[in-house]
């Protein structure tokens, strides 16, 4: 039997969305949790093929399946204390400017900063979605995007200038 012409277009687009979609699931938790999750999601992605319907953003839809993913897992997973990691100092890098950026550390930065405020700032800062798409796709109103986003440059800059968190 052959496959809808849907499920073709998103398996070949899936493809493409790769890097951007397992930095957003690194924004939710590790990196081993990051590919557990991008796979879960890639394989109901293409079981779902047909409730996209083709219109805005795949992207948008890929991360909205990847949230609620996230989601389902956590109601299944044991409560257990966050892992404490050190967290690499960026002020050392910013000095030294042949350094070349450790991808790992900022990952671990960006997991690291409290639940969906990193998962909002990779989607406006570095995804470029609008404020009402990141809402849409994180399931909060788009009148918290500011706030979260908000946080989380402060919490950059705190880690740049040496300042405590505030959030």
């Amino acid at each position: 039997m052959r496959q809808p012409v849907t499920t073709i277009d998103i398996r070949r687009d899936l493809v493409g969305l790769l890097p951007r979609l397992r930095r957003f699931a690194m924004t939710l938790g590790d990196a081993a949790a990051a590919d557990d999750l991008v796979q879960a999601v890639c394989q109901r992605a293409v079981a779902k093929s047909q409730q996209w319907s083709g219109e805005g953003r795949l992207e948008s839809w890929i991360y909205t399946l990847a949230r609620q993913q996230w989601s389902d897992d956590g109601r299944r997973r044991k409560a257990r204390p966050a892992s404490k990691s050190n967290v690499t100092d960026i002020r050392d890098a910013a000095r030294d400017r042949a350094a070349v950026a450790d991808t790992d550390a900022i990952h671990r930065m960006l997991a690291e900063m409290p639940e969906g405020i990193s998962s909002v700032f990779l989607l406006v800062a570095v995804e470029g979605h609008t404020y009402q798409q990141t809402a849409d796709i994180m399931g909060i109103s788009a009148g918290s995007v500011p706030t979260q986003l908000a946080a989380a440059r402060l919490h950059f800059a705190s880690l740049a200038d040496d300042h405590p968190h505030r959030y």
